[in-house]
C-alpha cells in the first residue's frame, strides 16, 4: 500500500504526457456539455416566443381568437416573392392550437400579408369599419386592414397598398346571423384587433407608420 501511495504522489508531480492532453480536453468539454444540458430538464421547455406571424402579432393578440377548444398557440409561417404580375409581397401565417389528444395542432385562422391593387375603400356587405387610423373592415370570419400608403414602396412593391387579411372558418346558420346583428360581437371585435395590430407592427417594422 505504501508503494502505491508513493507512486501516486510521484505521478502528481510529473508533467502530463502530451498524448493524454486531447483526451483530457475532450473530457473537460463533455463535462461542460453536461452542465449546460442540466439547465433544461426533460420536463421543461424553452420560453415561448412573444411575437408571431413574421413579427406582426404579439402572442397575447394572436390568442384572442379561440375556437373554444383551448390549447397552446403556435404558428406555421411562410413567405414567397413573385415576379412580374405576381405578388411581390406575400407572407403567410397559419395560427394553430395544440390538441390535448393528438400531437398534431389544428388550424384556427390564417393571416396573409400581400400587396393589393384593389380599391382599399371596398367593404363587403354587413362588414364593420375598423375605426380611426385604419382603412379596412371586419366580419365574423374575415377581416382586412390596409397599411399606410407609403408602406408598399418600403416593402419593394409597386402596388398601391399592402393589405393584411385574416381568414377564419365560416360560421353557419343562427350563429352567423347573431354575429352579424350584434356589431360588437366577440368574433368581429377580435378579428379587428388582430389585423389592426398586425398592420401597426408591420408599419413600424418598415418605417412607414402614419
Amino acid at each position: 500500500m505504501r508503494g502505491t501511495a508513493a507512486t501516486a504522489v510521484v505521478l502528481r508531480g510529473v508533467p502530463m504526457n502530451k498524448k493524454w492532453l486531447p483526451l483530457t480536453i475532450a473530457l473537460g468539454a463533455a463535462g461542460v456539455a453536461v452542465v449546460t444540458a442540466s439547465f433544461w430538464p426533460d420536463d421543461e421547455k424553452p420560453p415561448l416566443p412573444q411575437t408571431l406571424c413574421h413579427g406582426a402579432l404579439s402572442r397575447q393578440t394572436a390568442e384572442l381568437i379561440d375556437d373554444g377548444k383551448g390549447g397552446e398557440v403556435s404558428t406555421e409561417e411562410w413567405e414567397r416573392k413573385g415576379k412580374s404580375t405576381d405578388h411581390v409581397v406575400f407572407k403567410g401565417c397559419q395560427v394553430l392550437r395544440a390538441n390535448a389528444d393528438s400531437d398534431y395542432p389544428r388550424g384556427v385562422y390564417t393571416l396573409i400579408i400581400e400587396d393589393n391593387r384593389n380599391d382599399p375603400h371596398y367593404k363587403p356587405k354587413n362588414s364593420v369599419p375598423l375605426g380611426p387610423g385604419f382603412t379596412g373592415w371586419a366580419l365574423p370570419d374575415k377581416a382586412e386592414a390596409n397599411l399606410p400608403a407609403s408602406c408598399a414602396a418600403r416593402m419593394d412593391s409597386t402596388a398601391p397598398n399592402i393589405t393584411v387579411t385574416l381568414m377564419a372558418p365560416s360560421k353557419k346558420g343562427e350563429e352567423e346571423e347573431k354575429d352579424l346583428v350584434d356589431r360588437d360581437a366577440p368574433a368581429i371585435r377580435n378579428n379587428a384587433a388582430v389585423v389592426q395590430e398586425a398592420a401597426t407592427n408591420l408599419a413600424k417594422t418598415y418605417g412607414c407608420a402614419a
